[in-house]
Parts: structure tokens; sequence; C-alpha cells
């Protein structure tokens, strides 16, 4: 496939790569192309298993034979049916073996594959398939099948829309429609009238070539598709593997989305070098129960996850008798002591280990496995900011948790803590082959292999991502200490410059606001006003307990949010957060936002994470309340 020759190696758990991060061609384990990647492992690994999934409440296993050979019926088939190298082919499903499947088997065959978010609407869907020219839309099920019929006529690119499951659909006979089995037939047959055609087509790949086209999330305009390479993914494998080991012994749940970037690394890409296995959640509403079940060794999620995760626990405590309460905060006064030690790298002296170990023996351990914890090596968290508090909380009962940053343009990698070089308050240091400074501006840029081609069909958009000399805007502020670890101060974009003139960076405010279990998120409003505001949304479950436990009555989640004694409970956790901070930062009013948001409404990103001019613009009579 390359010519150029081999440049020196070193192996990180039985991988190899290139000595000097960043050094070109690079190459995992001989390999320069994800497929080529792809191909080894498979060949090697054979009848082991790569994934688990499951079917009618039983784990299944998957071998990477069948990770292979499926990958293979779907990249000829596609190809038979009229993919050229370069197209698109969109995937509109929840997370599955087959999403896996797929996503290799049209790189294999050069094309580009792309995610869409299984919450994004028929519209949503139209954009994004027109704006990529995909020729091929896979869907997992009647439901979403639905969105394509609702806009049929208006996405005319499209030569096929390929159905995994079938069920309640026995009768549908629509020209631009197959279901799965018929592609697999269809490959098979192209493998049987061209023996080796897949292979072939897996040799024509180049490092440089696009591989996956994944849209931002965003949280202004509509979004726009990112152009990742084969090097670029192979230059975060590389990262990933020298800062967060992961074994062949490794079990792993894939539940965020696989549009997204991080989830797409970390169960697709990494997997590729680590030769771990990927158990799949069964949907995003089971995965806490299906975490119980795994007990992952390494486990990946965004901020709000591990905010459910610790609400959760509060809920377990509220309702423990006097004597477990008194043993719970006993154990996590000792688990505390123990991570201020850990959590950065320390030894941990004898006595504070022994109080430990008795805690950890008599409540921590317990807890961990009963959360689906207690064999994780490490925990990550990314894409969004994190309480500090909450970090601490976890490294305290006994789960190390840390902290990194990407973006969909660098890969999903930039920054990250581990375990043994970590600070907690910060997104780390660079990743090996990535290099970060800081503007004039106070702007975090970086440069590095990992770093995206640019925004698909549009330079403009691509030219104002990138300085003159060559470097990523990541548009977020922040400084460097003098160890090299990345602090994270805020958004340029979300800069509140109050009536005073006082430059004020709200991320830090509204993750402590996070931290309480009652409130889910917030946006701090302020902006040429003479003082802070915040638009509050509660956590759900939690209030709901609060106002069953102490008989207070609502109907609905409007009327709950609308309870007085519930305006006073949120109150009282935003004076709390209010004494940590100058007075110019406090909050001196808040509203409740009383409609229960979901991944489905425009105010949130599929990550979870509130659009803020969104919500200001959909609430901007709180806020003018608030004000007048």
């Amino acid at each position: 496939m390359d010519s150029s020759p081999l440049p020196p190696q070193i192996a990180i758990n039985g991988v190899e790569f290139n000595v000097t991060p960043g050094q070109r061609p690079l190459r995992v384990d001989g390999c320069i192309t994800i497929c080529e990647l792809f191909q080894s492992r498979c060949a090697e690994l054979g009848a082991r298993t790569a994934h688990r999934e499951k079917d009618l409440g039983i784990w299944k296993s998957y071998s990477w034979a069948d990770y292979w050979q499926h990958a293979k019926w779907i990249g000829l088939a596609l190809r038979k049916l009229g993919l050229q190298r370069g197209d698109v082919v969109s995937i509109l499903s929840e997370d599955r073996k087959e999403w896996a499947w797929f996503d290799m088997g049209i790189q294999g065959v050069g094309g580009i594959a792309s995610g869409v978010y299984t919450t994004d609407s028929a519209s949503q869907l139209k954009y994004l398939i027109n704006d990529s020219g995909s020729r091929f839309l896979i869907v997992e099920d009647e439901e979403h099948l639905d969105k394509f019929l609702e806009i049929e006529d208006e996405v005319p690119d499209l030569l096929k829309i390929i159905i995994l499951e079938n069920e309640g659909l026995h009768d549908l006979n629509h020209p631009r429609c197959m279901v799965i089995e018929d592609l697999y037939a269809l490959g098979k047959q192209a493998e049987a009238e061209e023996p080796g055609g897949f292979e072939a087509e897996l040799a024509l790949a180049r490092p440089q070539d696009t591989a996956l086209l994944v849209y931002t999330s965003g949280t202004t305009g509509q979004p726009k598709g990112a152009m990742l390479s084969h090097e670029n993914i192979l230059a975060a494998i590389e990262a990933g593997a020298r800062s967060l080991p992961t074994f062949a012994s490794d079990e792993q749940l894939c539940f965020l989305p696989l549009c997204h970037i991080l989830e797409r690394d970390v169960s697709i890409y990494f997997p590729l070098a680590a030769r771990c296995t990927v158990n799949f959640a069964e949907s995003p509403e089971t995965v806490f129960a299906n975490l119980q079940e795994v007990s992952p060794t390494t486990f990946t999620a965004v901020p709000r996850v591990w905010e459910k995760l610790y609400a959760y626990v509060q809920i377990l405590i509220q309702d423990a008798t006097p004597v477990g309460r008194m043993a719970f905060g006993l154990a996590l006064k000792a688990g505390a002591a123990r991570a201020k030690f850990t959590s950065a790298g320390k030894p941990v002296p004898f006595g504070v280990a022994v109080w430990f170990w008795v805690w950890d023996r008599l409540v921590l351990r317990n807890l961990r496995r009963m959360l689906g914890l207690d064999k994780l090596r490490r925990g990550g968290t990314g894409a969004a900011p994190i309480s500090t508090d909450l970090l601490k909380w976890y490294w305290a009962i006994g789960v190390p948790l840390v902290e990194g940053f990407g973006m969909t343009e660098t890969s999903g990698l930039a920054s990250l803590n581990t375990i043994e070089d970590n600070r907690i308050g910060t997104i780390g240091r660079a990743v090996d082959g990535n290099d970060i400074r800081i503007s004039d501006d106070g702007e975090i840029q970086l440069k590095g292999l990992n770093v995206f081609q640019g925004y698909w069909r549009s330079n403009a958009k691509t030219a104002e991502t990138f300085t003159s000399d060559g470097w990523l805007r990541t548009g977020d502020m922040g400084h460097i200490d003098d160890d090299d670890f990345i602090i994270i101060t805020g958004r340029l974009k979300d800069i509140i410059i109050t009536a005073g003139g006082k430059n004020i960076t709200p991320a830090e405010i509204e993750s402590r606001l996070k931290f309480s279990h009652f409130i889910s998120d917030a946006v701090i409003i302020g902006d040429r006003r003479k003082f802070l505001t915040a638009l509050v949304m509660i956590d759900q479950e939690n209030v709901e307990k609060f106002a069953q436990d102490r008989k207070i009555p609502f109907s609905d989640f409007a009327s709950l949010c609308a309870a007085p004694d519930i305006k006073e409970l949120i109150g009282s956790e935003v004076t709390a957060v209010n004494a940590d901070f100058a007075r110019v930062e406090q909050i001196k009013d808040f509203r409740l936002i009383d409609v229960l948001l979901t991944a489905e409404d425009d105010e949130l990103t599929a990550t979870m994470k509130l659009k803020r001019g969104l919500v200001e613009k959909k609430h901007g009579h709180l806020i003018e309340d608030m004000y007048n």
C-alpha cells in the first residue's frame, strides 16, 4: 500500500506505533489506514469475541471473523448497488453491532460513513442527506424509516434505503428500500463472482482519504460536516493508546451515539488497536442496567451520565437508615482523604490507606458493585465541562475518573489527564503528537495529525476555523499552567460583559450549579445587564422524590416547577453556590425552565448540552421577567 520506509516503532500493550508521535507515515502495527488495521485484526483474532449484544434478553457474542465477513458483504453489496469511492453513506440507528459492520464495510470500498442522530427530525435528516450528498441511507427500523418516507421526494440522490429490522414492515414494497438480509445475499453473490474483490478495494485506501464525515451537533446554526481522514483517526488511536492504555482482556460498554466522534473512537476505532471486546447497550434508557451487567474495565461518558449516577446515589442515601447514612458519610470521608493523594498521583500515607481499606470493604466496594463500576480501572469524561466537585466525589468512592478534551475537528482527542498524571480542574496535558498554544486573546489553539481536513463543501467555514499560520481555533478560552496542564475558563462566544464592564465566563458557575443533584443544567444570563441571573433545568427524578417525600402537590412537570417549595429548594442551592464566588459573579435571580427537555428538543444537543442561544431565545420572557 505504501512504498515509504517504515519509521522506527515502539510497542505499547502489544501494539506497535511510530517512535515519534506525529511522524509520517503514521503506522499502527504497520498499518497506514483504518481499513488495513481492520483487516489485520480480523485475520489475527478470528474466533475471538469482538462484540456482544443482547437478543431477547440474552447477551450473545460475535467474533472478529463475523465482523470481517459481514463488513465484506456490506462493502461488496453497496459497490454492486452503485457506491463509488468518495460517496457518502448515512447511518440512522441506535448503537448496535451492525453500526460497526457498516462503518468498516463502507470504508473498505472507499465510501465515507456519516452518522445521523436518532433524535433528529425528518427535516434535519433531509438537510444531512442533501448536504452530504448521501447515496445510501441505513435505517434501524420502522420508526426511522418513517422519517425517510416523510421526505423521500426531497432526497432524490439516495439510491437505496437499507433497513436493519423489518418488524412491522413485511408488506413493505418500496423500490428504494431493501432489508439487511437481502443486502447480505447480494454481498455473498458479489464475493462469489469476484473472490478477493473486497481485499483489492481495501488496498486502494490512502492515509489522506476521507474516511468519515461527522456532523457537529453544534450549539448554533446548521451542523457542519467535519471530514476526518484515515490518518486523523490513526493519530487519535495512537494518542489514546499512549495515554489511556486498553488491554485485550478489557470489556467496554458502548452507549453514547456512534455518530458522535467520542463514542466512535472509544467503541470502534480504539478497540481495533487494543483487541478488546465491546458490549452494546440495549438502549440509552437501559444504560445503567447494562452497566451493572457488564461491569466494564474502562467506561467513557459525557458529564450528564456521571451526574445521573451521582444523583442516583444521593437518592439511595436519603432513603437509607440513619446508621446507613452515617456509615456512608464516614466512608466518603475516608475516601476523600485517600483521593487527595491518588487523584494527584502521589503515594498514600499508611494510616490513610488503612482507614480507606476498612471503609472500602464495609461500604464503598458494595456501592461500586451496585453501580457496575466494581471492575473499573479507569473512567473518562469529556465533550462538556464537568464539576471538579463531582470528579473529587468519584475518586473518593474509589472510581478513578479523569477528564479530557477533544472536538470533532480533532478526531475526538486533544488533551488528557491520566490516572498517573492527573490534575483535577484541568483538561490534562496535550496528547502525544499534538501541539497546543494560547493566542493573544486567550483562545486555545492546536495543531497535529489528528486535526481534521476541513468542513464538507465549505471552504469558507474551514478557513474561519484555522489561523493564518495553520492552527485550529477551538473557540475555548484558557491558559496553560507551569506544568503544562491546560485549564479551560470558558467559550469565547459565551463571555458575559456586564453593564459595569466586568468580563465573566459562565462555565464554572454553571458547573457548580450542576453539581447539585437537584439541578440538571443551567444557563447564566447577564451580558450587558447590571447583574447575573440563571435559567435552571431541575433534575426531574430527584426533585419529584423531594416533593413526594414532603407531600408537595404537583400534577405534571410544569406544576412541579411552579411549586413555591421547589423554587425555595433551588434558591437554597443557588445561594450555596453564590458563597464561593465574588459579588459580581453571584446570581441575583433565577427562573426554572418548566418544560422537560430531551435530545429531541432543539434546545439540547445530542450530548445533552443546552444550546445557549436557543435557550435564551425560547425563554426570553423568563429572562425579561427577572430584569423587569
